[in-house]
Parts: structure tokens; sequence; C-alpha cells
């Protein structure tokens, strides 16, 4: 049996994943309400519908459940207004019980079963007592997701030194590994304020061309192995500057 599958994603700078969109006809930008682990929520349909036989799925998909309606719509602005509440509730309460931690972001499911507050901390930090604080006023499931430094400013948004926003807003579906091994293959400075983002870590666009780099590099290296036969001067070395 064939699925009709469609790539959606939750947020602007987030992640696409694959659902089956049944038999509804959907393309490129709609608007839907999706069925995920965690509850309901709104979608923007990112790719083209797609078949794939259902024995091919290496896991079960969740469903399309519709495209938005007006009511959606209506529901979604008053879940931002209710997010902006639970911002400012939860740190005044971060701030009242004195603990080190720092909120990023709120994200309330489209049908209010649970409210997610993304926050970053040096350490582990015991929340239990916010989580009561919590739940006691907005009577739903809480969870406080701690996220790292790349998810920050993802989350945050800003200009890189390129003068353009950060590649992980616009740019990546996924923050995959940077290592400081591209920058060195690139022949690039390794100094932090140059190579570092944002969010204080490698810049995810040191992954961009590391591939072509890396190739190039072999491609001279066998040349030069060739023209260098016999001779004892080592191949010059080109400087990224």
């Amino acid at each position: 049996m064939l699925k009709s599958i469609v790539g959606v994603k939750f947020k602007k700078e987030g992640k696409i994943y694959s659902f089956d969109a049944g038999d509804l006809e959907l393309k490129v930008s709609d608007l839907v309400i999706v069925s995920t682990d965690d509850g309901m929520s709104i979608g923007t349909v990112l790719t083209s519908p797609s078949s794939a036989p259902e024995e091919s799925l290496q896991t079960a998909l969740k469903p399309v459940i519709r495209k938005i309606t007006e009511e959606d719509l209506r529901i979604r602005d008053a879940n931002k207004t209710l997010e902006a509440s639970c911002f400012s509730f939860c740190a005044e309460r971060i701030k009242i019980r004195n603990l080190p931690m720092k909120l990023i972001d709120v994200e309330c499911l489209f049908d209010k079963s649970k409210i997610i507050f993304y926050f970053t901390a040096e350490n582990r930090v015991d929340f239990r007592e916010i989580v009561k604080d919590l739940a006691q006023k907005y009577k739903t499931k809480i969870e406080l997701r701690q996220i790292g430094a790349r998810q920050e400013a993802r989350i945050v948004k800003g200009m890189g030194i390129c003068g353009r926003e950060v590649c992980c807003v616009n740019l990546l579906h996924n923050l995959d590994r940077v290592s400081v091994k591209m920058a060195k293959e690139q022949n690039m400075s390794l100094n932090p304020e140059k190579i570092s983002g944002l969010c204080g870590r490698l810049m995810c666009c040191l992954s961009f061309e590391y591939e072509c780099y890396r190739e190039r590099k072999k491609e001279k290296s066998s040349h030069s192995r060739k023209e260098n036969a016999g001779s004892a001067d080592p191949p010059p070395v080109e400087k990224n500057p």
C-alpha cells in the first residue's frame, strides 16, 4: 500500500518531519494540523507529497489531520498570547527562586495539552518547584526542556559576521556537527573570534565547503606528487586569507 508523505516544519528555524498526508490534497506552504507524540500542532508543508510503499517506512508516520481553518488560526493567535504570559510568569518565578537558568522560549501545543519551556543553564538545575508553580497556574502538563547554545541562537536569531541572518535560522534544517578540523582543512585562521558564531560555538558555515576543499586538496596533492617526482622541494601550500 502506498503512503502519501509530506514534509512539515513547525518553526521557521526547525527541522522538517515526515507525515502521512492520507487523502488530503496538499501543496508547499499549506498550513496544517498534525498529530505528534506531544499532541496536536500547527505546521507548514515544506515538501510536495511523494509516494512510498508502507512497508519501506522505518517507522509509522503520524497523520496530517486537516488543513488549517479560520477557527484554528484564532486558536493559534490565542496560544501566542498565552505563550507571552507564560514566559513572563516563568521568568518571574525563576528570579524569585533564584535558579541558575535562563528562559529562552515558550511553546504552547495547539490543543493546550502541554506547554514547553525552553531554557539554558551551565549545569543541571532542580526545577521541580518551578514546574509545580507553572502547573498550578496553567492547569496543564508542563515540560521544562534544557537546550544548548546552538539551539538558543537558532531561537533568538541574529546577524552573523557576514552581515546575514545566522545560517541555523534560514539555511539549516538540522544542526550537524562542526569541528576545528573543517577550519584547518580550509586553511582558515583558528582565531576563535573569526570562526565562532553568535552562539560561541564553531560557525555552521565551516561545513558548507568542507567536502569541496577535501576533494580539491586530494586532486592537488596527487597532481603535485606527479609534478614533483624526483624533486626534493615540497609543493607550495595555499593559505585561505
